[in-house]
């Protein structure tokens, strides 16, 4: 290790999910989806050298038990010791994937601070326990762009990657989040999912029709509009399968109230990432999600006026390790 770093510092993307493609059949594969990686908000951390191992920063406590994991997965405690800061960490529970891109970035931190090649996607998720449901995430950190993954069979650890693909540069997302709720994450999320009825066998088929017939040729041919429409066609959809917990595509009134309120502003491409309560709006420049931005916050009969609004552009490289 006489070449091993000092610091090493990890940036990583937050990630939409736009919707699962089953979950709840006896047999074939479960959850599967798509998703996008967004440049912002980020998680930034940094490892420096300790004399033994310590998290700081806020999440500082999920940090810890990622490290753990992963120093416990390589049989590695005591060994070269240090100390992880989490820098920034967007919130936790919203819909942006923030979990596990922290726990990702931890492990791909550890990886270069112990001087280690980065392992293959489904050992890098499994080190710190993440993957079990959704892999977006996990692609979307190591590769960015637009992340279609299969589903899981029972003896796969990591959904396999189906399609991956850029979204061009000039594009840009407005995130609306209403700031005073959160979403479903942990023993409560996986107590929804068993409280679900299953996605039946025509409405998967339908919802991956749409991706391979809609979604991804419009993205791959950069056509703006084509693509923002199935993206809410597919949102809506996947959403369906929701409707025993949320009410009805998005979760809860006031979510579907601002998705209706930003699409009566002529944007078609909008929709819940995962339980919410973050929104997406796609916009086909800077100055026209400026524009969403403006027309939402000065909105004082909806929601939107209290809720945090951010312009982000795609993730197309996925995390960023600086080892020195």
């Amino acid at each position: 290790m006489n070449n091993a770093p000092t610091q090493v510092t990890v940036t990583a993307p937050s990630r939409l999910h736009f919707g699962l493609l089953s979950f709840g059949q006896s047999t074939g594969r479960q959850f599967g989806g798509v998703g996008m990686m967004v440049e912002q908000p980020s998680v930034t951390l940094r490892i420096t050298w300790a004399d033994r191992l310590t998290t700081t920063g806020p999440a500082s406590d999920r940090a810890a038990e990622f490290a753990g994991r992963w120093l416990d997965f390589y049989e590695l405690r005591g060994v070269r010791p240090c100390q992880v800061e989490v820098v920034d960490i967007p919130p936790q529970h919203v819909g942006l994937g923030a979990g596990t891109q922290l726990a990702l970035s931890i492990a791909a931190g550890l990886n270069a601070w112990h001087g280690r090649v980065c392992p293959p996607p489904a050992e890098l998720a499994r080190s710190v326990g993440r993957g079990l449901r959704s892999a977006v995430g996990t692609y979307g950190f190591l590769e960015g762009g637009l992340i279609i993954e299969r589903g899981k069979l029972p003896e796969e650890t990591l959904s396999p990657l189906d399609s991956r693909l850029d979204v061009p540069d000039d594009w840009r997302v407005v995130l609306v989040r209403p700031r005073h709720f959160q979403g479903l994450a942990g023993d409560a999320e996986q107590r929804a999912f068993d409280a679900l009825p299953a996605v039946s066998a025509a409405a998967s088929e339908s919802l991956a029709r749409e991706l391979r017939e809609h979604l991804l040729p419009a993205l791959a041919a950069a056509d703006f509009d084509g693509f923002s429409a199935s993206l809410y066609r597919y949102g809506h959809a996947a959403g369906l399968c929701f409707k025993a917990l949320q009410g009805g595509p998005y979760n809860g009134s006031e979510l579907t109230a601002l998705v209706e309120r930003i699409r009566s502003l002529g944007v078609a491409g909008v929709g819940q990432s995962s339980w919410g309560p973050t929104l997406f709006a796609l916009t086909p420049s800077q100055t026209a999600a400026e524009d969403l931005r403006h027309a939402l916050l000065a909105d004082n009969t909806s929601d939107a006026e209290d809720a945090e609004v951010l312009i982000t552009p795609a993730n197309n490289t996925g995390s960023r390790i600086v080892a020195q």
